[in-house]
């Protein structure tokens, strides 16, 4: 008897699927479904672990989402006074607002606040934002921080073996003296956690304030010279072996 071979068909849950069709991140896709924004091949979805291929129909807000694609990533250089994120309910400007209207829809690999600047990872893949964000992934931030206030390294030597503020523990940051004075001082901070506002928090903590503070660069991706606003598309396959 000839031999019978059968097509092994994967399959996935919505909310990765819509995470990699960059809609939004995953735990935003549970969330749309769990509102009833989502359809699997024209029903509502109510499950979140439910699983569909990549020949399923898939609906956010009735709208059909393109589930082949390739996996991209690009490098943005985020001026201060913008918010990262699609929309603030106080009118005020986000990152999203000038981007050039031949990049596709992106998501963001973490974020910087308001009053941050620098390197900032935009994806088109779920996926792919999810692994590079992941502590246990291991990929290092690094920042340079103009700080105002007069050096003490006694304190500084307390992030070497981390610190707890409010009951969050945050783990070791390695850091380095770049400049100082009587009024401020420039460090460089390397951390992989990336706790919401883990600098700002950590250097107020210690009694002083943030005059600066940059990210220079993502795991292996370095700002360089790229300007303020510029958005450069990177070669994936340079930096790093998996893409997820």
């Amino acid at each position: 008897m000839p031999e019978i071979k059968y097509k092994v068909i994967k399959s996935f849950k919505v909310a990765k699927l819509i995470a990699d069709a960059g809609v939004c991140s995953r735990r935003q896709a549970e969330l749309l479904i769990k509102e009833g924004r989502v359809k699997l091949n024209n029903k509502i979805l109510i499950s979140i672990p439910e699983r569909a291929t990549l020949e399923d129909l898939i609906k956010v807000d009735n709208k059909k989402i393109i589930l082949k694609k390739e996996t991209r990533l690009w490098k943005y250089n985020k001026p201060v006074g913008k918010l990262t994120t699609n929309y603030d309910p106080l009118g005020r400007k986000t990152i999203f607002e000038d981007f050039p209207k031949s990049l596709p829809r992106v998501i963001t690999v973490g974020r910087l606040d308001f009053n941050s600047e620098g390197l900032l990872l935009l994806t088109n893949s779920g996926s792919l934002s999810r692994y590079l964000e992941l502590p246990k992934n291991s990929f290092v931030r690094e920042y340079k921080v103009k700080v105002k206030g007069v050096l003490d390294m006694q304190k500084l030597k307390k992030l070497k073996k981390g610190i707890i503020i409010k009951g969050i523990k945050y783990k070791s940051i390695n850091f380095g003296v770049l400049e100082k004075n009587e009024k401020y001082f420039w460090l460089k901070m390397k951390l992989i956690e990336g706790k919401n506002r883990e600098i700002r928090k950590i250097i107020n903590f210690f009694g002083w304030g943030i005059n600066r503070l940059q990210r220079i660069s993502f795991g292996p991706i370095q700002l360089n010279n790229l300007k303020k606003n510029e958005i450069k598309e990177i070669n994936i396959k340079k930096y790093f072996k998996k893409i997820p």
